[in-house]
């Protein structure tokens, strides 16, 4: 089932019991970079949550707004996490589900889950137990507040644990209420925390041929991307103001209205000979000659006014030729893109950032690629998204021998399945 294609991590095999999107989003990564990435589920878990007759439909989005009969093999969420996956189903309370699980964990090198900290230990089939089957597994979880902790048994989402973990209450203008960062930011980011912890576990089971357990919170990932708003509490003991899209140090800073239907040019300006340049490149209007704005600390003082002047040149740009101007000299400055722009972006698609998926029940779809570029081993897209259940012959019948009789036996009785078991 592996890729044709060499890739950094050909042979290495990860169990992802991972759900929604901080846990998927590792395992994506590793398998992109070659990892077989196996996929296991309960048939009431399928996709983002349980399945109930309410949710079956509605939850996620999906291609031409249609879910279709099989919903859950069309959920561009599912698709986007899945691909280059294995998937297989697999009820682990059952102990003939523990059984397959605990085999599975002696041919594998990675276990990866995201439930709330009590789950693996009442399955039987936490860090101790799998350690004892394979001691040079690599067990990663990832719970929202963390497997330990007075918070550790706390319902967790990615839109709750960014304003615990700090990153909302720096969002927002001056005078006005935190904002959430409108992406679950902390389930991604601990996507990236946890791929950089089981590459780095690796890499010491290597050189000490010994495996090891990862302690992950997701919330802990969010807070340790607050930056300088902590570090400066600690120097000063001030809790730093919201500032909206403006800058302790530079200005004019932000995002700025520019001609069309809301189409908007960010613009920083740190330095003095910035500034010059960004009067130069505007037609160095009389205001720019103010007193008020020529020192950083009177133009600091008086952003508001500064930006209203930026504003009127702005208005009257298009945001790309704006872009494009002040980069010619020396000025930060990016167009705010929507996801149209985006995925037409001309450079993103010059790199051949976007990779498109055949998916046999979706459609063709395209997806955002793998940022991380290897030279000699880069990443690839080799197949879609599985189907649920699909990689039962290879998964149970290859690598752990089952016979075709004994493979359809376990779908008889409930063990594994095709279709979701919906609660009523």
């Amino acid at each position: 089932m592996a890729a044709t294609a060499k890739g950094p991590l050909d042979g290495v095999r990860v169990l992802d019991l991972s759900r929604v999107w901080a846990g998927p989003h590792c395992t994506r990564i590793l398998a992109d970079l070659g990892a077989e990435v196996i996929h296991i589920s309960g048939r009431r878990l399928v996709g983002r949550r349980e399945v109930t007759r309410e949710t079956a439909v509605i939850l996620g989005t999906y291609p031409d707004n249609d879910p279709g009969e099989r919903h859950w093999n069309r959920n561009v969420l599912n698709n986007d996490m899945g691909r280059n996956k294995l998937d297989i189903t697999l009820e682990l309370n059952t102990e003939r589900g523990v059984e397959l699980f605990k085999r599975l964990v002696e041919i594998s090198d990675i276990v990866i889950e995201n439930y709330s900290p009590r789950v693996m230990p009442n399955l039987g089939i936490n860090y101790p137990v799998l350690k004892a089957i394979n001691p040079t597994i690599i067990y990663c979880s990832m719970p929202g507040y963390g497997p330990e902790g007075p918070f550790q048994h706390f319902v967790s989402y990615g839109t709750t644990i960014d304003p615990h973990s700090g990153l909302a209450s720096r969002m927002g203008y001056p005078g006005e209420d935190p904002h959430m960062s409108g992406n679950a930011y902390p389930d991604p980011a601990s996507g990236m925390f946890a791929t950089g912890a089981i590459m780095t576990a690796l890499f010491s089971r290597y050189r000490t041929g010994k495996g090891q357990y990862i302690s992950m919170a997701q919330a802990e990932s969010g807070t340790a991307l607050t930056g300088e708003a902590s570090l400066g509490y600690q120097l000063s003991g001030e809790v730093p103001p919201r500032i909206g899209n403006g800058h302790v140090r530079k200005a004019p800073h932000g995002a700025y209205p520019c001609k069309g239907d809301d189409k908007w040019v960010a613009i920083s300006v740190g330095t003095e000979a910035q500034w010059t340049n960004f009067q130069d490149a505007i037609g160095a209007p009389g205001w720019a000659a103010d007193e008020r704005y020529l020192t950083l600390e009177g133009r600091l003082q008086h952003q508001t006014e500064l930006d209203g002047h930026v504003t009127d040149w702005t208005r009257s740009m298009d945001a790309y030729d704006a872009m494009r101007l002040l980069q010619e000299v020396g000025i930060a400055a990016g167009v705010v893109v929507n996801a149209d722009e985006l995925m037409n972006d001309e450079h993103l698609n010059q790199r051949g950032f976007f990779w498109k998926f055949d998916h046999p029940e979706a459609g063709v779809q395209t997806h955002a690629g793998q940022p991380i570029r290897l030279s000699e081993t880069p990443a690839r897209h080799y197949r879609p998204a599985p189907t649920l259940g699909q990689h039962h012959p290879y998964v149970l019948g290859e690598l752990l021998g089952l016979s075709d009789n004994e493979i359809t036996d376990l779908e008889e009785t409930g063990i594994i399945g095709y279709t979701p078991l919906v609660r009523e």
